[in-house]
């Protein structure tokens, strides 16, 4: 499969986990606060190179719950964006880069828990499940990856 495939590829997953593309997404909430893409990667506390993956779907997924928490409320906050005063725009987007989710905060739909287990059992062998949920602190992460491990 060529790069472009791939790309494509990765767009559509994107689309069937977050309803749209991040590159969508990033787009709307750079428009709406005035942000580079530099400023939205500090906002969402992830490196520059990382947000650029996302954006040009090298990368699928968002990996850290409380990443995606925070450009979920950023893309929320984006249709409010134009009747704020810049100090309030500056507020709300440190306050929300200093939130973090937290287990009640975040919901993952069953079939996209079963999808990511599936996408999981496709690239790792179960013992390498095992040993990255034992690794991680994040327990829902680690909770999905044990899951994954599991089924056969």
């Amino acid at each position: 499969m060529g790069a472009v495939q791939d790309s494509q590829v990765n767009v559509e997953q994107q689309r069937a986990l977050y309803g749209e593309p991040l590159a969508d997404t990033a787009a709307r909430v750079m428009r709406a606060f005035g942000l580079t893409q530099a400023r939205l990667a500090q906002v969402l506390q992830i490196s520059a190179p990382m947000m650029s993956q996302l954006i040009s779907a090298q990368r699928v997924k968002i990996g850290n719950p409380a990443v995606l928490h925070r450009l979920q409320s950023l893309s929320e906050l984006a249709g409010q964006a134009a009747g704020m005063t810049p100090d309030e725009v500056t507020e709300r987007l440190d306050t929300i880069r200093d939130e973090q989710a937290t287990m009640t905060g975040l919901t993952v739909p069953v079939a996209r828990a079963s999808t990511a287990a599936a996408e999981l059992r496709a690239v790792a062998a179960p013992q390498e499940l095992r040993a990255l949920a034992d690794a991680t602190t994040n327990v829902a992460l680690a909770a999905l990856l044990r899951s994954a491990a599991d089924r056969d």
